[in-house]
């Protein structure tokens, strides 16, 4: 095999266990080297966020939306820390729109991610900018070979990246999403839990613009969300 990040040959590690499942098995895309540079998040985490703490309770970022929300947070599930290796990967699949990394964090995800059942899978769309810039919609590319995805909102166009932005700003960012409107869902499906689908966790101002939105459909629907790192 090739890994898509390094470019070397590598072995893949193959059980008769997965040779004889009766589940479908597809190969491993990373090599074991390239793996192992990414730092899943420890076991003391914050229960509302999934942030890397030093004890158990919760991060500054959730006590501040604790209090605006009057404790109605979010609960988002993340499974890797975000670092310096893990950034890389985002600057050259976002920034230069290298579309078959897509795979890459794919992969680092979707076994965690198949254990998070809910009704809908919403994935949180990227600007109109972006996506005509890159030709691809980044966060619908990682998810739709993993889960089944619902696209009930849409960025609105000619707001400024959170990526650009400091920590201040960002949590000063005002909503920019809309709900899209020709999305078809079955009149018969009792929508009990809903799962926002985004890539990195950073203050959790978008994921929350996101759920007010999602609420003003659903407002009687469970929310939680899933970012690949925190």
């Amino acid at each position: 095999m090739i890994c898509l990040l390094c470019g070397q040959s590598y072995a893949p590690e193959i059980s008769y266990l997965k040779i004889f499942s009766l589940n479908n098995y597809t190969q491993t895309k990373l090599c074991p080297h390239c793996l192992a540079k990414f730092e899943r998040l420890s076991s003391i985490q914050c229960r509302i966020c999934s942030k890397n703490l030093e004890k158990e309770g919760i991060c500054s970022d959730c006590e501040y939306w604790q209090k605006k929300y009057h404790g109605k947070t979010l609960k988002n599930h993340a499974i890797f820390r975000y670092n310096l290796y893990f950034h890389d990967l985002m600057v050259q699949y976002k920034r230069y729109g290298d579309y078959i990394l897509k795979d890459v964090l794919a992969e680092l995800c979707k076994k965690e991610l198949k254990k998070l059942k809910a009704d809908l899978y919403v994935p949180i769309p990227t600007s109109p900018e972006h996506q005509k810039r890159r030709q691809f919609d980044t966060i619908s590319a990682i998810y739709a070979d993993i889960l089944p995805l619902t696209p009930l909102l849409i960025k609105e166009a000619g707001l400024d990246s959170q990526g650009e932005k400091n920590k201040q700003e960002r949590l000063k960012t005002g909503q920019g999403f809309l709900l899209a409107k020709k999305v078809q869902i079955r009149e018969n499906l009792n929508i009990r839990k809903i799962v926002l689908l985004d890539d990195i966790y950073t203050t959790g101002r978008t994921l929350y613009h996101a759920r007010d939105k999602v609420w003003e459909h659903f407002p009687d629907s469970q929310i939680e969300s899933f970012s690949i790192c925190r």
